[in-house]
């Protein structure tokens, strides 16, 4: 079904009011387009008023905390990059299926303990397609008073990207980039050996033409699985021992190939329906 976009741009008037009335916002800046969308409105909103927050950790790729810094200098977004300490959390490096809450805590606690930054409300870039997905720092975050206006405006997926092209932000298709502790199976400690390890074979795959929908998939015991879109898979195997030469560069011992391809999230499925079911937002009403 082809996307309306009259009505998108009347949700996106309707997200305009919704932070309008949020004094002193503080958007929690990645770079992607939802934040970038996010962040834009909040700067026509608020003016220098506003700040975009980037949660820096070695858990954020070098390469997207760059990209993030020359999007908000683009756009003049008064920005705050503040240093968060999840790695010094045991939860968050156990790496269970709820890491993600104790990494949005801990972007929380930056954020409140920075002097210039304490009293602001911290707005998150969540739109109503990702209450589907498995994301317990959604309920972390929403717990600690922060407000997911995308959802409040009852904004999806497609329409944050058609918005953001319809106003001209280069960030309306950039591929979702979640962060590096995404990549290891759940039960395989986060460390900072593990996050650049595979920031470093991620890199390698870039550097021989995979980029966008590409993941290096850490499941432990020094095995590395890769997923690319089912059509680049021919792409892969003709450079099969450049890959395999950058893997090992980075770190891992073995090899593999994904032969579902790419999935965003796909160590979710390790993880039970009635454990979904408890962690899950009932409704974009429960983000309040």
């Amino acid at each position: 079904m082809a996307l309306d976009l009259r009505a998108a741009r009347h949700k996106v008037t309707e997200l305009r009011r919704i932070v309008s009335g949020i004094p002193d916002p503080a958007v929690a800046f990645s770079g992607g387009v939802d934040s970038s969308l996010l962040a834009v409105v909040a700067r026509d909103v608020h003016g220098d008023d506003m700040r975009a927050v980037i949660a820096d950790s070695p858990s954020l790729p070098r390469n997207e905390l760059a990209a993030a810094i020359r999007f908000a200098d683009a756009h003049d977004l008064p920005l705050r990059v503040v240093r968060t300490a999840e790695l010094e959390d045991p939860r968050y490096r156990s790496n269970g299926s709820d890491r993600c809450a104790f990494c949005k805590e801990a972007l929380l606690e930056a954020v409140m303990t920075d002097p210039l930054l304490g009293s602001r409300t911290i707005l998150l870039g969540v739109n109503l397609d990702d209450l589907a997905d498995h994301r317990p720092g959604q309920r972390a975050a929403r717990d600690r008073g922060a407000r997911f206006p995308l959802v409040e405006a009852r904004l999806g997926k497609h329409e944050v990207r058609a918005l953001a092209r319809d106003l001209h932000l280069e960030t309306w298709d950039k591929p979702a980039a979640a962060c590096l502790a995404s990549r290891l199976a759940y039960g395989v400690p986060v460390s900072e050996e593990a996050l650049n390890r595979i920031e470093r074979a991620e890199a390698s795959l870039r550097s021989l033409g995979f980029a966008g929908d590409v993941r290096v998939r850490d499941q432990g015991s020094g095995l590395a699985r890769i997923e690319v879109p089912p059509e680049r898979f021919e792409d892969l195997l003709a450079r099969r021992t450049e890959v395999i030469e950058g893997m090992r560069e980075a770190g891992f011992r073995y090899v593999t190939l994904d032969l579902e391809g790419f999935r965003s999230g796909s160590h979710n499925l390790t993880i039970s329906t009635d454990e979904l079911r408890t962690r899950l937002p009932r409704s974009p009403t429960d983000v309040r």
